[in-house]
């Protein structure tokens, strides 16, 4: 693939941003005190300060880049009951209570966004279109199909088998082998999303700044200083929910979270009659290699936006493009005409044990860690922790304060990441 796979108004930027620009906020002076300060406006600590706020605590969220611009306004918008380790793989860990409280974190997470945007009607073209997960190869077939009847009792989810001859019900490719459909999985637009959520937090009662880092955080008579580049803030609680963008401000959490850069394009318009050939029931779609791609039509049907994981270490979206494009390709050969309108990426933030996690450590409140499923899950958390600042039992989850592993030598910095790309690559090719 060459440059011509580009279109003429192409954009390195989000496709979201279109139709959800990045907020302009209010230049507000930054306050000497507030009982809870949060660090990070995504979709954690959007969800966190509201709670806090609405609870009548004086909120104060603030952001090193402009409100939303991480990956609550760059990922694909699909929306799950990811927890990524299974029930018996939880149980080998920790117990079965345990395993199962974890699990329903999952399907509770799914539920409680369902419940917020219908409840509260919020503008970010939620659709709940279900999600086809494709077999890559024969073998992950037989796994997926045995799914359905091996699912502990309380934590069923439906699902339906799809075999390799009935897929062109839900795919326009012969590139997989069969897979399942996840009816109450759902999309939305995460730019839209992110914005509803901010207004919702706004509207609370909290207060957000952006372009407003955090420099240091020290502790203080009562709770904790946070130095910014427009002053001083005295907080009695701090909340770390930078997620894929944590930094060197927190190196404890920074040596727990591996961030991932993830890629995706968006093409340009398309036929429409195409566009239902490539997804004839508008489900979200993903598979099951273990670099992993997931794809959806844009919200008005017109678009394919394909995302995955192209490169061994983090690259430029303009060199990875071609690449998902070429990959596009091989499972869509109706798209080779196709050009790339915008091309964008952002860190999701994986874990050792691939599991979210959410506490306090030495003070300070925190989630993150959401491998990839972060619409739900973060937006879940972010009230839990807001939650568990105020001291309210609703606030309690399986996961609070289970060991956050780290590795040794591991400083933030995933040296790691390449050979274990290529590795899992690997592991795709073969037929197992």
């Amino acid at each position: 693939m060459t440059s011509s796979i580009f279109a003429p108004n192409y954009k390195s930027e989000p496709y979201w941003w279109e139709a959800a620009p990045r907020p302009v906020l209010p230049e507000v002076t930054l306050p000497k005190q507030v009982d809870v300060l949060v660090i990070g406006s995504g979709y954690t600590g959007l969800s966190a300060a509201y709670e806090t706020a609405q609870a009548g605590r004086s909120t104060l969220v603030i952001d090193a880049e402009a409100a939303g611009w991480g990956c609550s306004s760059r990922n694909g918008g699909q929306v799950s009951t990811s927890i990524k380790p299974g029930f018996s793989d939880l149980s080998g860990r920790h117990n079965e209570q345990l395993a199962f409280g974890i699990r329903r974190e999952g399907i509770d997470a799914l539920d409680y966004i369902a419940n917020l945007v219908e409840g509260e009607k919020l503008d970010c073209d939620w659709s709940r279109s279900g999600r086809f997960h494709a077999a890559h190869n024969p073998k992950q077939f037989e796994t997926l199909a045995a799914l359905p009847k091996s699912q502990p009792k309380g934590l069923e989810v439906p699902m339906e088998i799809v075999t390799r001859a009935e897929q062109r019900k839900e795919i326009g490719s012969d590139a997989y082998f069969g897979g399942l459909v996840y009816p109450r999985h759902a999309s939305l637009h995460p730019g839209k999303f992110h914005l509803a959520l901010l207004k919702r937090a706004q509207t609370a009662g909290a207060t957000i700044v952006d372009q407003c880092p955090a420099l240091a955080i020290e502790r203080s008579d009562g709770g904790f200083t946070v130095k910014t580049p427009k002053g001083l803030v005295q907080a009695r609680d701090v909340v770390v929910a930078t997620n894929g963008y944590t930094g060197p401000l927190t190196p404890w959490h920074r040596r727990r979270v591996i961030p991932i850069g993830s890629y995706i394009i968006a093409t340009e318009e398309l036929d429409p009659d195409l566009a239902h050939e490539l997804a004839p029931t508008n489900r979200m779609i993903s598979d099951t290699r273990r670099v992993v791609f997931y794809y959806r039509l844009s919200p008005d049907r017109r678009r394919m936006i394909f995302g995955g994981r192209v490169a061994y270490m983090e690259s430029n979206p303009d060199i990875c493009a071609p690449r998902l494009h070429d990959w596009m390709c091989r499972l869509y050969p109706q798209l080779k005409s196709s050009k790339v309108s915008h091309s964008w990426m952002g860190f999701v933030a994986y874990t050792f044990d691939t599991l979210p996690h959410i506490g306090k450590q030495d003070g300070l409140y925190y989630a993150m860690g959401y491998c990839g499923s972060g619409v739900s899950l973060a937006t879940h958390f972010g009230r839990k922790i807001g939650l568990q600042v105020l001291g309210k039992a609703e606030g309690k989850s399986p996961l609070d304060n289970i060991p956050f592993q780290t590795r040794p030598l591991y400083s933030g910095n995933p040296w790691f990441l390449a050979p274990s790309v290529w590795w899992y690559r690997l592991l795709d090719t073969l037929p197992i």
